[in-house]
């Protein structure tokens, strides 16, 4: 049996589920989330939870099950709550800022860079060496700032580089002299 599959989803007031027959639509006070359902997994509602279950115990509907429920519990969670992720710019002139819905960040580079904003993302910037990025897909918010922090990964000498704010750069000595 899947661990995962088989815990059921709180579902809190204010989100409403609907189910149908190849989707499950999720409703909140933040926005709305489709999650495919695939065939041989059963979605049943109960008062204020959700249960995910499979019809046959073959590899593929195994690890479709537990998808499935991690699908949902991110979209209730979602539309409920939402997720962020927050990245520091640490370096010496980097900092980044809103020029109309495009975000620009000075790297170090000769250039800046532009990088457009999707439309389901936001991005805050409460200080110039701070980006918060969140929306209501946990998907497209680790993605967008993956794709931020691709621009100047963290280096291991002097710590430069655009870096999640929980993640911890291991420092390397430099050289030494004589």
């Amino acid at each position: 049996m899947s661990r995962i599959g088989i815990r059921k989803i709180k579902v809190p007031t204010g989100v409403s589920i609907s189910l149908e027959k190849e989707k499950i639509v999720v409703t909140g006070s933040k926005g709305k989330l489709e999650v495919p359902l695939f065939e041989g997994i059963l979605v049943k509602q109960e008062e204020s939870f959700l249960a995910v279950t499979r019809n046959a115990d073959d590899k593929e509907k195994k690890a479709k099950h537990g998808l499935v429920r991690a699908l949902l519990a991110n979209s209730v969670n979602g539309v409920s709550e939402g997720f962020k992720k927050t990245l520091i710019l640490q370096g010496v002139g980097y900092r980044a800022q809103k020029k109309g819905s495009d975000l620009s960040l000075s790297l170090g580079f000769s250039h800046e860079i532009n990088f457009p904003v999707p439309a389901d993302v936001t991005i805050e910037i409460p200080e110039p060496t701070k980006v918060i990025v969140s929306g209501i897909d946990k998907q497209r918010v680790g993605e967008t700032a993956a794709q931020i922090r691709k621009f100047r990964p963290p280096e291991p000498y002097k710590g430069k580089g655009v870096r999640y704010e929980d993640e911890y750069v291991r420092r390397k000595a430099g050289k030494t002299g004589k």
